[in-house]
């Protein structure tokens, strides 16, 4: 732990200019810092409170982290609309291929991570295609990694007739009309890789009739992602599509039965974060990244059942902890444990990404009526 703390200190440090004491600090680092982040509210807090107190305990330095929830194709927006004026310091995790296409826009800054800290973050990850894990050019790094997938209620299932669903083609099951919560890709990163997922394994066409046909058995659809598992933990509805694990382990936590899936060749999200160009607070943002990466930031993670991006780390506990629970839950410890597949094409996802969800919008979203009375009547 020392050792961990030490580690960030020195980060600290250095990016501060931190050379005449905790007074230096306080004079240079800014006292306000704005994260716009999908990470759920109860995760994204808890983290900022935890590096607040520790700028704090360390450095005497009264900041304020202030969270701004948004999914992150509407945190895209956001950035490309402030035009480098922007409302928020820290770009906190979304889709790789957002944040590329906002660094060719020159809406991303330089990281600075201490490039001892960045030899430790493998450069991808999976296979035959892998994803990356930082950014070559050094505008993002990730901060953690987790798995999309699917989830689905035991009791609620085991009422459709329907075997638990584990694998893609399971949501095409009839017994499940009705029964399937998701959002759309236009509002959700995760739901947008998932069913890029889909097309780049399938093909266009094959990988469109699977979207109509789950389409077809979906009862909801909700604004977020992060309702996906709240509306199945609560039993109003069988299974959630295009989930991401530790966002239906929060629901976990608080005591409901929740099962989780992730299939071959799911999206991973390496929670890809990176200091937006014109930040107000760009110390403060990039404080905040180290911190992310120290440590102490990694456990805090782990806690929360997001899995370190540093492999010297592993989801592990005390029993009955939070990530003893997250290991149970989504059936490993580490993503560097075993062989990972992975198909996630970043450069394509991008180059069609709106596409993508105008096809949705209009096979889907627009004749849903039509899709639940063409598919399983």
């Amino acid at each position: 732990m020392m050792q961990g703390f030490g580690r960030l200190i020195l980060v600290a440090t250095a990016l501060l200019g931190l050379a005449a004491g905790p007074g230096a600090a306080q004079a240079l680092i800014e006292d306000r810092l704005v994260i716009l982040t999908p990470i759920p509210r109860e995760v994204a807090d808890a983290t900022a409170e935890r590096f607040a107190e520790f700028m704090r305990r360390r450095f005497g330095n009264p900041l304020r982290p202030i969270i701004v929830s948004q999914g992150s194709p509407v945190a895209y927006a956001r950035i490309i609309e402030w035009r480098g004026r922007p409302e928020a310091d820290l770009l906190w995790a979304g889709e790789a291929e957002l944040l590329d296409d906002l660094a060719e826009r020159r809406h991303l800054v330089p990281q600075e991570v201490p490039e001892a800290v960045l030899r430790e973050i493998p450069a991808r990850i999976g296979e035959p295609r892998a994803i990356p894990l930082r950014d070559e050019r050094g505008v993002w790094v990730g901060t953690a990694l987790t798995a999309a997938g699917i989830v689905h209620h035991p009791r609620v299932v085991r009422r459709a007739g329907a075997d638990p669903p584990v694998g893609w083609d399971d949501l095409l099951d009839c017994r499940l009309k009705g029964q399937i919560v998701q959002t759309t890709p236009d509002r959700s990163g995760s739901h947008h890789a998932s069913l890029e997922v889909i097309l780049q394994l399938r093909g266009w066409q094959k990988g469109w009739e699977w979207a109509q046909r789950v389409g077809a058995n979906t009862g909801l659809f909700v604004t977020r992602s992060r309702d996906v598992p709240t509306f199945v933990a609560r039993g109003e509805f069988g299974v959630g599509f295009g989930v991401l694990s530790y966002m239906a382990f929060q629901e976990v936590l608080a005591g409901y039965d929740l099962r989780f899936s992730s299939p071959p060749y799911a999206w991973i999200s390496p929670a890809p974060t990176a200091v937006i160009a014109g930040a107000r607070s760009p110390r403060a943002a990039r404080a905040f990244l180290n911190y992310l990466l120290s440590d102490d930031g990694q456990r805090g993670l782990v806690s929360h059942g997001l899995f370190p991006i540093l492999p010297r780390f592993r989801m592990e506990g005390p029993p009955g902890s939070a990530a003893e629970q997250a290991a149970l839950f989504s059936g490993m410890r580490s993503f560097f444990d075993r062989p990972i597949k992975t198909i996630y094409d970043d450069d394509l996802a991008q180059r069609r990404y709106g596409d993508v969800n105008d096809v949705y919008r209009k096979l889907i979203t627009e004749r849903h009526p039509q899709l639940t009375r063409l598919h399983c009547p």
